[in-house]
């Protein structure tokens, strides 16, 4: 059975890509972006496969 590792990162609008660059270069793979707590920014829900 697949295991998986979760982590929310908050996402600053003008660097956006660049965040998610990164973190997919350690081999996190995006899964939703909401609005944060706060209604005005955004948070990404990532994960990827335990090793």
């Amino acid at each position: 059975m697949t295991k998986w590792e979760y982590a929310t990162i908050p996402l600053i609008i003008h660097a956006t890509k660049q965040i998610l660059d990164q973190w997919g270069e350690d081999g996190w793979e995006l899964v939703q972006v909401i609005a944060g707590p706060d209604g005005n920014g955004l948070v990404a829900y990532l994960k990827r496969e335990k090793a």
